[in-house]
């Protein structure tokens, strides 16, 4: 089957998807967007987040006939019209919140989904919202700082550095 839908503002299309293939298979290896990543394809570990219709997804378990005619924004959605990186995805660079970097595209979306719905979260509504992203690499510190570090500049706070904090 063929599948068209709008993938971070442009019109793609798919042909010969197998009705079994999931979302993350179709960007990554029929439109050419590898940032989610393919890790348990169980919906565990939150590695391939994106956003279908606006509200976050692991599109692992999303079948892509499901996107027919519908908006996806992937973690590459994520940077400005310029390449520039956005604010969420400059923090977790500054903080030091990328290790192996498996996990942090499903965090970039997790976090900007979360910042968009509340700009000055607390530590228990950031741990809330990232439940659902597994890191194996880190004690999740440098996450939460960045996480800290994006609301502070998307809220106009300042004297944040991205250092610190209790999580």
């Amino acid at each position: 089957m063929r599948v068209v839908f709008t993938a971070n503002g442009r019109r793609v299309e798919a042909d010969d998807v197998w009705e079994g293939e999931s979302l993350l298979y179709v960007l990554r290896e029929r439109v050419g967007l590898p940032g989610s990543k393919n890790a348990c394809e169980q919906g565990e570990c939150g590695s391939c987040t994106v956003y279908l219709d606006g509200v976050p997804v692991c599109a692992c378990l999303v079948a892509a006939g499901q996107v027919q005619g519908r908006e996806v924004r992937t973690v590459e959605g994520l940077t400005g019209p310029d390449g520039a990186l956005g604010p969420v995805q400059q923090a977790f660079l500054e903080a030091g919140a990328v290790q192996c970097g498996f996990c942090t595209p499903g965090l970039l979306v997790q976090t900007d989904a979360l910042l968009a719905r509340d700009p000055r979260p607390s530590d228990g509504d950031i741990r809330e919202a990232l439940s659902g992203n597994l890191c194996r690499c880190t004690g999740y510190e440098k996450i939460m700082d960045a996480v800290r570090l994006a609301s502070a500049r998307i809220s106009g706070i300042s004297g944040i550095s991205g250092e610190g904090g209790g999580a």
